[in-house]
């Protein structure tokens, strides 16, 4: 007996499921034709022109650099002739990055194992 009450159950949430599934869906078919119609007071916005490209010359671009040695790929790059970060490609490994903390500080590593880091705080000055 509880069996069959079981599986009676079962149908019924299975019914109750599709029918608001075809609900919904004949629902959002009628929200969907009502989009489709523009309201009658529209008007058009006003014609923007394209931004003006320029050719710059000092624009800050990169420049990168590629040294090979030894199948380690380095590339360096540089804007206004500072080097900010370089990107190694081992020849055995995954690729890493090095780049400036800021511009008085040391290197960062965002390779596969990142170092620990290191706060660089003053506590004390004498």
């Amino acid at each position: 007996m509880r069996k069959i009450t079981k599986s009676i159950i079962w149908k019924n949430v299975a019914l109750l499921l599709a029918l608001s599934m075809v609900q919904h869906s004949s629902l959002a078919a009628t929200e969907a034709s009502k989009a489709k119609t523009p309201p009658a007071d529209l008007q058009p916005l006003e014609d923007i022109p394209p931004p003006a490209i320029t050719s710059d010359d000092n624009a800050e671009e990169p420049k990168v650099t590629i040294i090979k040695k030894k199948g380690e790929t380095i590339e360096e790059y540089r804007i206004n002739g500072q080097l900010y970060m370089m990107k190694i490609t081992p020849a055995h490994g995954v690729p890493y990055y090095l780049h400036k903390e800021d511009q008085d500080g040391g290197w960062v590593n965002d390779g596969p194992v990142q170092p620990m880091s290191i706060p660089k705080w003053t506590i004390f000055r004498f």
